[in-house]
């Protein structure tokens, strides 16, 4: 009997326990739907994240991109600035050179036409020599300023006599004394004139 008392606890503690649903080790269904939803949401939250993640990418590679593209056009627009402005840069130091050789040479120039004035030049070769080398300032736009009666203009004439005239209404040349030139429109030389003023 003793061992049949011993045995009998020993069956009372294999019999099944009652489910009062406190507590299980398997699963219940609601748990397995529960669990099927949980991974939905991650796969779907998953797949959000993937989704924002290239829509960021790729909004990062666009302004990227668009970045490069601006400082491209940047660049761009700069040389063509810099070719513009060496472009000028090199006109305005070619007039500047001309300017000055032609500078050089007009003292010889107003030595042929004194010279001219003089009929010293009529059948000489020199009569030639000064054809040629009006011709040659010519092709390279020199043109003279001060011719007697036009009005006189500060930016062309250099005012060496003023000559008080009655009939004079405005300030005009009544002599030239040294032919002036302009290339273009840089002046090289101003012309020395006389000005014939309104009486006061």
């Amino acid at each position: 009997m003793a061992a049949k008392d011993h045995d009998e606890p020993r069956d009372e503690q294999h019999e099944p326990l009652a489910d009062d649903g406190a507590s299980t080790d398997a699963p219940s269904s609601d748990d397995l739907f529960a669990a099927e939803d949980a991974d939905v949401e991650v796969s779907e939250t998953g797949n959000s994240l993937d989704a924002d993640i290239d829509h960021i990418l790729s909004e990062a590679g666009q302004r990227e991109i668009e970045e490069y593209r601006d400082r491209a056009a940047r660049a761009e627009a700069e040389l063509a600035n810099f070719r513009t402005r060496v472009e000028r840069d090199r006109a305005a130091n070619r007039d500047a050179v001309i300017a000055d050789v032609i500078r050089s040479l007009l003292p010889a120039i107003d030595d042929l036409d004194r010279a001219a004035a003089h009929g010293d030049l009529e059948g000489s070769p020199l009569e030639l020599v000064a054809q040629k080398l009006r011709l040659a300032f010519e092709r390279y736009g020199l043109a003279s300023v001060g011719v007697v009666g036009e009005a006189f203009d500060p930016a062309f004439h250099q005012a060496i006599v003023q000559l008080p005239s009655a009939e004079a209404t405005s300030q005009t040349v009544a002599d030239v004394i040294e032919v002036g030139y302009v290339l273009g429109d840089r002046l090289v030389r101003p012309a020395k004139v006389a000005v014939s003023v309104p009486q006061s």
